[in-house]
């Protein structure tokens, strides 16, 4: 189906937007009438080919033309009249600047395909009222205003410049005309003048005064839509795009998803257009200058400025649209962007939020790195890296989804250069290698209309890492950084690293869990980590935390610091109990003072998951109520269970499985209920299911071959062994029969159990 069939069978929401892409300067009754045609043709590139333009303009006019024999024969009046307007606009307007609509025609064509895939998007979503998925601010709505009021008197500037050039070729007429009949008066008359001739010199002189007060109209309403679109387009860049980097920053570092660029793009697209248009303006004052000029004449004297001030609002615009999309990662740590590890590929992507369809592949990008830091990387003794890899690419529509103008790089490496001393420069190095800071910057030039802009844009800090056990105190770095500073080059933050509030400390945290488990630290678990790094406090808002008690000391009787610790226990979360996070059953970070106070109430066999700190490497154990035989209530906890005890089996097969046995050599499970009160059925058992045993073969009837004998790991805890937890495997007959057959046997306290699994009668039979 063509294109426009498509739309014109999208909802009414979708139709309102298509009809803000059409105007005079291309008028939608001819996208209707030529649609066939107008889509088959490849204005992109006529767009940046003149000579291409010029055939393609002249072939419009052409089917132009053959429409209006069709419309002609079938007595269409109202048609025929639109149609022959069309053409004597777009003759007047383009004859000369045939590049001009072929830019316009391409930028409809794209903006069309953008509506097409939006509108299928939330179709298939299901997206609610807004296209984009997004909610719209005020403010943000109070911006689309002032584009659409700029929009609207820079179409009121257009006709206003019909009516000036039109009372100026009046005026030229009539003055050309004039001047050839008073030379001929002169001729025959000697110096006496006619009074026809001086009536013509007083309306002359009126048309002169009109022509110089729309003038001097023009000017100044347009040096006032220039102060209104540079108002525009600071609440752009200053405002909306910073906070975007802002929220980018946010991102990276755990924080909420950042919001898309798409509307953004449309924004600064819309004014660049705009821009454009103003520009062709002020163009066609200096052309109607040259033709018709007088003493005071306003042009003279305001357009060089108006000119200068359109170029650099432009420019500005161009610069501030190109920004990095996504920022560097490497491939196996997506969770962790902006560290870097020598010799191993990481991506990036950078985007030019302006699109026009004529710069398609006609912007190439280079990748540097350190390009602005030179003398301070050799102040500092930093290391030095070259880029390997593919390191220039041209920005396309065609790789993104959405038709954006972008560039990805995705085979990016970095190697360091050596030098006498390890890779450093000769002077003293003062910061570690994961405190030092990289910048790696995209460059690129566009010529468009004219103009030459030089286009630069920077990925945040990078920290270059030759070892991945460098990684901790390398993301440790890019949290600190990213949390105090929007600052994007700052190279030397860690010179003199400021400092931080526990508000924010407590809200980066937080991110590093949500982004991990999908669920923030609570206010307790927080309060829990604020006495650990800072010690007792009633309120630990505004305690400022500096970078060397967060990272670098060790914690009071500790031999570790306290983001080494954490850290350890979020890369235990992620790898071994990541789904029992997700679901909320672990409490974490709580105090002993803490754990008592709430369990202290509950039932006998209520549990909960915490975290340790007396392990460096991380650890998690889980703590459980009981009554003893007067009925006072006791708290147990058992031995934490580190990385390594937790690659052989699943802490949910060991709560399941965990059993104490007491002085009568008595199994049984001291974990019923999960705090609150959830049965451990329900919260573990999914973890714990069966797999299916295999069917056993077919062969000799008279012999029962049967499967292997299922074990379970158990934890088992005697209760006159302390505090300390052994696995035993044994299979669930053999856990039935030692519990069954407690009275045959009380060999006393169990340190512990060997069991010969031997395949007779009574045990290989089915299970």
């Amino acid at each position: 189906m063509a294109q426009w069939n498509q739309l014109q069978q999208l909802e009414t929401r979708y139709l309102e937007q298509l009809y803000h892409l059409y105007s005079d300067s291309f008028p939608m009754e001819l996208r209707q009438f030529l649609a066939p045609w107008i889509e088959s043709q490849d204005w992109a590139y006529a767009a940046n080919k003149e000579s291409h333009a010029t055939l393609v303009f002249h072939n419009l006019l052409g089917e132009i033309d053959q429409q209006y024999s069709r419309f002609l024969q079938e007595n269409n009046v109202l048609y025929q009249h639109n149609l022959r307007r069309i053409k004597q606009h777009l003759q007047s307007k383009y004859l000369e600047k045939p590049m001009e609509i072929a830019r316009i025609v391409a930028r409809c064509l794209w903006e069309e395909q953008r509506l097409l895939q939006t509108a299928t998007t939330a179709a298939q979503d299901g997206t609610a009222s807004h296209p984009s998925g997004t909610v719209v601010t005020e403010k943000q709505q109070i911006l689309e205003h002032n584009l659409q009021d700029i929009r609207k008197r820079v179409q009121d500037m257009e006709q206003k410049m019909k009516m000036l050039e039109n009372l100026q070729d009046d005026f030229d007429f009539h003055y050309k005309t004039l001047k050839s009949q008073g030379e001929l008066s002169q001729d025959m008359n000697g110096n006496s003048q006619a009074a026809a001739t001086r009536q013509k010199m007083s309306q002359l002189e009126q048309m002169l005064s009109a022509l110089d007060q729309l003038r001097r109209q023009i000017v100044t309403e347009m040096a006032g839509l220039l102060s209104a679109m540079d108002f525009v387009q600071k609440n752009l860049t200053d405002d909306e795009l910073a906070d975007w980097k802002r929220r980018q920053q946010i991102a990276c570092i755990g924080g909420p998803p950042k919001i898309c660029l798409d509307r953004l793009e449309t924004w600064i697209t819309s004014l660049g257009e705009i821009q454009l248009q103003i520009r062709q303006q002020i163009k066609k004052l200096e052309e109607l200058q040259q033709k018709v000029s007088y003493k005071g004449d306003p042009i003279i004297q305001h357009r060089p400025a108006l000119e200068e001030k359109i170029v650099d609002l432009f420019r500005n615009l161009m610069k501030s649209a190109f920004v990095v999309e996504r920022q560097r990662c490497m491939p196996m740590h997506p969770d962790r962007p902006l560290v870097i590890k020598t010799g191993v590929q990481f991506t990036n992507k950078v985007r030019l939020l302006v699109k026009f369809p004529e710069l398609n592949y006609q912007l190439k990008i280079k990748v540097i790195i350190d390009k602005e830091s030179g003398d301070v990387a050799a102040i500092r003794g930093s290391r030095k890296f070259n880029i390997l890899g593919t390191n220039t690419k041209v920005m396309n529509m065609e790789e993104s989804n959405n038709g954006s103008l972008s560039a990805e790089f995705k085979h990016l490496t970095l190697r360091e250069q050596r030098c006498g001393n390890g890779g450093r420069t000769n002077s003293d190095a003062s910061l570690i290698v994961t405190e030092e800071l990289h910048l790696i910057t995209f460059e690129t030039e566009v010529y468009h209309q004219g103009l030459k802009i030089d286009l630069e844009t920077h990925s945040l800090p990078v920290v270059v890492i030759s070892n991945i056990c460098q990684m901790p105190n390398a993301w440790a770095s890019i949290l600190w950084y990213n949390m105090l500073t929007n600052h994007p080059k700052n190279v030397n933050f860690f010179t003199k690293p400021p400092v931080g509030t526990w508000d924010q400390v407590a809200e980066v945290l937080s991110w590093q869990f949500s982004s991990t488990t999908k669920r923030g630290l609570t206010i307790e678990q927080l309060t829990t980590l604020a006495e650990k790094l800072l010690g007792p406090c009633v309120n630990y808002s505004g305690c400022q935390i500096t970078w060397a008690k967060f990272c670098k000391e060790n914690m009071v009787g500790k031999g570790f610091s306290f983001w080494v610790w954490l850290d350890n226990i979020i890369d235990l979360v992620k790898k071994y109990i990541l789904a029992l996070g997700n679901e909320g059953y672990i409490l974490g970070f709580i105090s002993k003072e803490r754990e008592r106070a709430i369990l202290s109430p509950k039932p006998p066999v209520t549990f909960l998951l915490r975290f340790i700190e007396s392990s460096k490497e991380g650890g998690v154990t889980f703590t459980w109520v009981e009554k003893d035989i007067s009925g006072k209530t006791q708290i147990h906890s058992v031995e934490p269970y580190t990385k390594q005890q937790l690659n052989s089996i699943s802490f949910a097969k060991i709560i399941m499985g965990y059993k104490i046995m007491d002085a009568t050599n008595i199994l049984v499970s001291p974990l019923v209920y999960l705090f609150p009160k959830i049965p451990k059925e329900d919260a573990f058992g999914n973890y714990c299911r069966p797999e299916a045993a295999p069917k056993a073969e077919l062969g000799n009837p008279c012999i029962t071959i049967q499967p292997y004998l299922k074990t379970n790991f158990i934890c088992v805890t005697p209760t006159n062994s302390g505090n300390t937890s052994d696995l035993f495997p044994m299979s669930p007959r053999t856990l039935n029969s030692l519990m069954h057959n407690k009275a045959e046997a009380n060999p006393g306290p169990l340190d512990s159990l060997t069991l010969d699994m031997e395949l007779s009668s009574d045990v290989a039979s089915p299970m």
